[in-house]
C-alpha cells in the first residue's frame, strides 16, 4: 500500500483464508519447529526474529501488514487515515479506536491505557527497547476514553504507521508490566516470559531457548479460534532437522526459516508429507563491520564509541573486504532459485533499490589487493598486512547454520587472498540472536570484527528501517545493549536524511531519500550486503490456512490455521 493510497483512505481489508473448523480447540495440538530458539516472549527486549515471532503468537498490534503488504486492523476498529477523520490534516496526530469488547487473556479489559503505557514502556528513561525507531517522534500518547487512542508527533508525518503497526509493536499489558520500566524491564522475568496478551494463544510454559507451549486463549475475540487447543514451538537444532521433521517425518507441522541448499530442500520435498513455501521481502543476508574496538583488556567500555576499531575504521580496508567476494557463488551454493543478488541492504519493495551500488556483482581480488597496497597495509612474511604494528586480523562471527559456515568458509579463503587473517566463530543461534544484557556473545553485543546474519522489517515502507542505524541506535551499556546499530556508525548526514524522511509525504521523494540512506551505507562499506533471501518455510500437508507473509510475523494468521 503506497503512502498516497493510505492517505487517501484505501486501505484492504484482511486476506485471510476462510476457516475450515467448527469449534475453538477441535483440532488439537499444532506442533512447530523455530530451529532457532525463543529466548524471550517480548519484541521489546529482543531484535531476533525467532523471539518477535513466538511473541505474536500471544501480544497483537492495533494494525498488521497482510501477506501483500497491505495494513489492515487487528486490536483496531479499522486503520485511520486523513479520509476517514483518523489522521488530521496537518499529518501531527493519528486516532485509533480499539475493538470493542477487546479482553486480555486474564479476562480484563483491553483499554487505551495499555496502549500509552505500552509506548512509555519503549521510551523510559534508562531503558534499552529493541523497538525504539517504531515511535520515532512521538511526542504524547493520549487516552480520552478507554477505546479510543491519540498518538501526537512533534513533525508532521506523512508516514504515522510505525507506532502500534506490525509484529515489532505489539501492545503489552499496564497492569502486567507497570513495574518493569527502565532498567527494571530485563529482570522482570515473569512477564518476559509469560506475557498476558490479546492473540490466539497463551504461554502455558516457557523455557528459554528450548520450548515453548501454549494453550488456546479462552478469551480470544473470536469464539471459534484457534482451531487448535494447544501448540507447542520447539526450538533448537539445525535447519536440516527441522526441515526433516516436516517434509520426511510428519513430527511436525510447519518449520520455520529453512536456510538450506536447495538440492537439499529438493530431497525432502520428494518425500510426500510437507511442501517448502517461500516468497521474497527485504532479507539480506549481510556483513556488519564492527567501528568500535573489541578488545577484552576495555572492560565495560568494550565495544563502545569510546574506543575506535584499530583498522576497520579505514574505509579502505571495509571496500577491499567487500571487493573480494564473489556473492554470485555464494547465492549460487547457499540459495539457487531462493536467493538473488544484491549490493543493497533495502532491495525490495522495487521502489526503493538503488542501482548505484552494483559494482559489487563483480568480484575483484586484483582491484582489493591494490586498493589495500595503496593504502599502506604491507604484506608480512606470513602473508598478512599490517601497518603502523596493527595487522589485518579478523574475527568473524555468525549463527550456527549449513548455509553460513560455507559462506564463512568461502569468504575466509577470498579474504586470504587480499592478506587478511580471519578466525572463524559460530554461535548457537539461540544465544546470537538471544536477549540475555549479560551474555558476550549475543548479535547486539558484537564482540567481534565482523558479523553475519539477515533480518527484516515490518511492511513495506522503510522509514522506520532505515532508522535502526542513527547514531542514538547504538548498543551500549546505558541501553542494556539494545539497538540496532550493531556497526556504531554513527553519520550527522545519515541522521539529517532519515529525519528529513520522516516528514516527507510524496512516494517518490521519500524513494529518493531511502536510496540516498542505502547508498552511504554501502559507499562505507560499513554493511556489506550478500544475497536477497527468500523467505522459506516447510508446511505438512495436513495444515490449512497458512499465507506465507514476507511483511510481518511468519505466524500472523496462526489463528486461523487449522487441520485438514
Amino acid at each position: 500500500m503506497t503512502i498516497r493510497a493510505l492517505l487517501l483512505g484505501a486501505i484492504a481489508g484482511t486476506a485471510i483464508a476462510p476457516a475450515a473448523f467448527a469449534e475453538r480447540g477441535s483440532d488439537g495440538e499444532l506442533k512447530v519447529i523455530y530451529w532457532q530458539a525463543p529466548s524471550i516472549m517480548t519484541p521489546y527486549l529482543s531484535g531476533g526474529t525467532k523471539d518477535l515471532e513466538a511473541a505474536s503468537l500471544v501480544i497483537e498490534p492495533l494494525a498488521r501488514y497482510d501477506q501483500d503488504g497491505n495494513i489492515v486492523p487487528w486490536l483496531a476498529e479499522d486503520v485511520p487515515t486523513v479520509a476517514n477523520g483518523g489522521v488530521t490534516e496537518d499529518l501531527k496526530s493519528i486516532t485509533w479506536t480499539l475493538k470493542e469488547g477487546l479482553l486480555w487473556s486474564d479476562g480484563t479489559p483491553v483499554t487505551s491505557e495499555d496502549v500509552k503505557f505500552t509506548w512509555e514502556y519503549c521510551t523510559a528513561e534508562g531503558g534499552g527497547c529493541a523497538q525504539s525507531e517504531k515511535f520515532g517522534d512521538v511526542i504524547d500518547v493520549e487516552t480520552p476514553d478507554e477505546r479510543t487512542v491519540v498518538i501526537r508527533f512533534g513533525v508532521a508525518k506523512p508516514f504515522p504507521y510505525g507506532p502500534f503497526v506490525g509484529a515489532q509493536a505489539p501492545v503489552i499489558q499496564k497492569a502486567q508490566f507497570k513495574d518493569c520500566l527502565g532498567p527494571k524491564a530485563p529482570e522482570c522475568t515473569e512477564a518476559n516470559f509469560n506475557p498476558i496478551g490479546t492473540g490466539p494463544f497463551t504461554v502455558t510454559e516457557f523455557r528459554p531457548n528450548d520450548v515453548v507451549t501454549l494453550a488456546a486463549n479462552e478469551n480470544y475475540r473470536d469464539p471459534d479460534k484457534p482451531a487448535f487447543a494447544t501448540m507447542t514451538l520447539k526450538g533448537g537444532g539445525d535447519a536440516a532437522a527441522a526441515g526433516r521433521a516436516v517434509m520426511e517425518t510428519g513430527e511436525f507441522d510447519y518449520a520455520w526459516n529453512l536456510q538450506l541448499a536447495p538440492e537439499v530442500l529438493k530431497r525432502m520435498e520428494e518425500a510426500g508429507m510437507g511442501r517448502n513455501i517461500v516468497d521474497f521481502g527485504t532479507q539480506v543476508e549481510r556483513l556488519h563491520v564492527n567501528l568500535t574496538d573489541v578488545d577484552p583488556a576495555l572492560g565495560d567500555e568494550r565495544g563502545t564509541a569510546k574506543h575506535p576499531h584499530p583498522f576497520m575504521t579505514d574505509k579502505a580496508v571495509r571496500q577491499a573486504l567487500s571487493m573480494a567476494i564473489d556473492r554470485a557463488l555464494l547465492t549460487e551454493i547457499g540459495y539457487g532459485d531462493f536467493g538473488k543478488l544484491t549490493c543493497n541492504v533495502l532491495p525490495a519493495p522495487a521502489i526503493y533499490a538503488s542501482t548505484a551500488n552494483d559494482g559489487c556483482l563483480v568480484q575483484d581480488i586484483d582491484g582489493a589487493n591494490k586498493l589495500l597496497d595503496e593504502a599502506g597495509w604491507v604484506r608480512g612474511p606470513d602473508g598478512i598486512r599490517a601497518k603502523d604494528g596493527v595487522r589485518l586480523s579478523i574475527l568473524f562471527q555468525t549463527s550456527v547454520n549449513a548455509v553460513r559456515q560455507d559462506y564463512q568458509a568461502l569468504i575466509k579463503d577470498w579474504w586470504s587472498q587480499i592478506g587478511v587473517e580471519t578466525e572463524l566463530r559460530s554461535i548457537d543461534a539461540s544465544v546470537f540472536f538471544g536477549s540475555d544484557p549479560g551474555s558476550p556473545d549475543t548479535f547486539q553485543k558484537f564482540f567481534a570484527d565482523i558479523e553475519m546474519f539477515t533480518n527484516n522489517f515490518d511492511g513495506t515502507d522503510p522509514e522506520a528501517y532505515m532508522a535502526n542505524w542513527i547514531c542514538e541506535e547504538f548498543p551500549r551499556p546505558e541501553t542494556q545493549w539494545q539497538g540496532n546499530n550493531m556497526m556504531r556508525f554513527c553519520s550527522e548526514e545519515y541522521d539529517a536524511l532519515v529525519a528529513e524522511m520522516a516528514v516527507t509525504g510524496d512516494l517518490n521523494e521519500r524513494a529518493r531519500l531511502a536510496k540516498e540512506l542505502n547508498d552511504i551505507l554501502m559507499q562505507e562499506y560499513i554493511m556489506i550486503p550478500l544475497t536477497h533471501r527468500g523467505r522459506n518455510s516447510a508446511q505438512a500437508n495436513s495444515l490449512g490456512g497458512v499465507i506465507m507473509n514476507v511483511w510481518d510475523s511468519e505466524l500472523w494468521n496462526v489463528a486461523d490455521w487449522y487441520r485438514k
